[in-house]
């Protein structure tokens, strides 16, 4: 049955965004990588809006090549030559003995590259995880689904995840503004002319939020004891500190478990007792609050459960996600992370398609 148009949770996509970087962490696999970046490319362009936020997602593919590419040369720049099969030599810069261990340029050994294209395809995958949610997840609503222990911070937050998108429709806006004036040029003076007015609109939106803001009463204490905004937030603060250390301490595996679980439960403890003795201070109304529905559980559950697998997989067969650099081996593909890919490209069908904008034409 064809399910109605709609915007999804916010916090559904993020779920989403969430595991599937938790997944990209997990391996340094480039077939794995390449697949779970692909998927999250594939539902960004079946289910994202035209919402000036969904621009963004080439941003973000564009920087994780970047990443790549940074990756790539620093391990040429600062030698790459450890390893049985070189490539090409390059000449040593000599440096003098403070600088032991540092060496500039010489060999450069396919170990090593592919060393760095997989840590940086890593790190490529998981910012393009996050991009997805970026491009997906309506900020305005996602602020709504804040606790109100965490308003004054969330707004700040959500102010910074809309930077990107901003910038990316005043680009557009710009470069589409140039070409209807006939100004197609390029290089540094087209440069120029793209960036002083995309700065201006920045700075002209960023007043305007600061006003819009003011108006509305932020940034306001009211008159809450100091007692009581202190005590919410050590009990926040603390509460996200532990939950930080206890996911690191369950994703990396030479942590002991003894800081994995527990840690992460007193965080999640110590979290939820400042937001209720927050929520108690703040009174605030929902107009038309976002619901959970089926559709939500089913993304949040996809890259949850994408996760998930390739948690299993790190701990059931890791040199599935670890392709072996000496001696050099081809990546492999296996069930479980295969499995893992199939269910994270599932909200391409399960979740509804992003409502469409009419646009509205006022005849004077």
């Amino acid at each position: 049955m064809p399910q109605l148009p709609r915007a999804l949770h916010p916090g559904a996509w993020w779920l989403w965004a969430l595991g599937l970087a938790t997944a990209a962490s997990r391996t340094t696999n480039p077939v794995i990588l390449a697949l779970i970046a692909a998927g999250a490319g594939f539902v960004v362009a079946r289910r994202r809006s035209a919402a000036p936020w969904a621009l963004a997602f080439r941003l973000y593919v564009i920087l994780g090549a970047l990443i790549v590419a940074g990756r790539l040369l620093f391990r040429v720049v600062f030698g790459g030559g450890g390893g049985q099969h070189i490539l090409f030599a390059l000449p040593e810069v000599p440096l003098p003995a403070v600088a032991a261990g540092i060496r500039l340029f010489g060999p450069v050994a396919a170990e090593e590259l592919l060393s760095g294209v997989y840590d940086g395809l890593r790190l490529a995958t998981m910012l393009v995880c996050l991009g997805a949610a970026n491009a997906l997840a309506n900020p305005k609503r996602l602020l709504k689904a804040v606790p109100a222990a965490l308003y004054e911070a969330g707004t700040a937050v959500v102010v910074a995840l809309s930077v990107a998108p901003q910038l990316a429709e005043s680009v557009l806006r710009v470069r589409r503004a140039r070409r209807l004036r006939g100004g197609a040029g390029r290089g540094f003076g087209a440069l120029r002319a793209i960036v002083l007015p995309v700065l201006a609109d920045a700075l002209d939106r960023s007043l305007a939020l600061a006003a819009a803001m003011d108006s509305r009463g932020y940034a306001r204490s009211g008159a809450t004891p100091r007692r009581t905004r202190l005590v919410t937030g050590v009990l926040v603060v603390s509460g996200l500190l532990g939950v930080c250390v206890g996911v690191y301490g369950l994703l990396d595996g030479t942590t002991p478990r003894a800081i994995g679980l527990p840690v992460l439960a007193a965080g999640l403890a110590l979290a939820a007792g400042g937001m209720l003795v927050g929520a108690r201070r703040i009174a605030r109304t929902r107009y038309r609050p976002d619901p959970w529905r089926p559709a939500e559980y089913a993304v949040a559950a996809s890259g949850i459960g994408a996760g998930a697998l390739l948690y299993l997989t790190s701990t059931v067969d890791p040199a599935a996600l670890y392709p072996s650099l000496s001696p050099l081996a081809w990546p492999q593909l296996s069930l479980l992370p295969a499995l893992a890919v199939l269910l994270a490209v599932a909200p391409a069908w399960v979740a509804p398609p992003p409502p469409v904008e009419r646009l509205t034409v006022a005849i004077a």
